[in-house]
């Protein structure tokens, strides 16, 4: 044997990323979201009619206004209430909408361990991300309070070469990033979820590939979206 002759390594083939949904009706399912195979976890539930026709009512008197802030689940309602200011004739409504989103920001901040997030609260009548796509965040908690609420794949369904510049101006649905329409999923109004992104630990070329949902139409109700992140 030449003992100049080049070593020719063992190179291992990279194993294909395997990620998963993770979906219950109870909010014990939040912390699945720590699993390396998980890169989306739905906690399906069913808003009540109270908060419904709150939010309902708020949307329809034009009585909300966006909102980006930084809170505490010590200062999240106090915060909430002083920025969406309310009325006489509106007071309860916006009170419940605080305290169901101080809720979320509590679990948000206890299941992370921060001792702050980002919250925003739009009222959209477009789609704000029409191409699918991922963030490039570690984490992000969604729920739409009211109208059609975000669409995802599920990892194995996409072809990754296709999100961005990869479309090469296609839409979506012609790209090739995913095979067929039967392929996205949707959560629905009241539901929260946890979307893993690119920036969670050893989750890179992962993360949760999702949109906006197109609207149904002219007349469809505007969507009211809350999202917390890492700060």
């Amino acid at each position: 044997m030449n003992a100049l002759a080049p070593i020719t390594a063992q190179v291992k083939p990279a194993e294909p990323l395997y990620r998963r949904a993770a979906i219950e009706s109870d909010a014990n399912v939040l912390p699945q979201i720590y699993n390396q195979d998980t890169n989306i976890v739905i906690w399906q539930r069913d808003l009540e009619q109270t908060l419904t026709n709150a939010v309902n009512t708020l949307i329809s008197a034009n009585a909300l206004k966006p909102l980006e802030l930084a809170v505490s689940p010590d200062d999240a309602f106090d915060q909430l209430i002083k920025a969406l200011k309310p009325e006489d004739n509106n007071r309860d409504e916006v009170k419940a909408l605080c305290e169901d989103i101080t809720l979320l920001v509590e679990m948000f901040c206890c299941l992370f361990d921060l001792k702050r997030a980002g919250l925003r609260l739009k009222i959209l009548d477009k789609p704000m991300c029409p191409r699918f796509h991922v963030d490039k965040i570690p984490c992000r908690l969604v729920t739409t309070y009211q109208g059609v609420a975000t669409q995802w794949l599920n990892h194995s369904d996409v072809n990754r070469s296709k999100l961005g510049t990869g479309n090469l101006g296609k839409p979506d649905e012609e790209s090739g990033l995913f095979k067929s329409l039967n392929n996205i999923n949707q959560l629905t109004e009241g539901d929260v979820a946890l979307l893993k992104g690119e920036y969670w630990d050893e989750n890179e070329g992962a993360g949760l590939v999702h949109r906006s949902p197109p609207l149904a139409g002219t007349n469809s109700a505007p969507r009211l979206l809350l999202t917390l992140d890492f700060i």
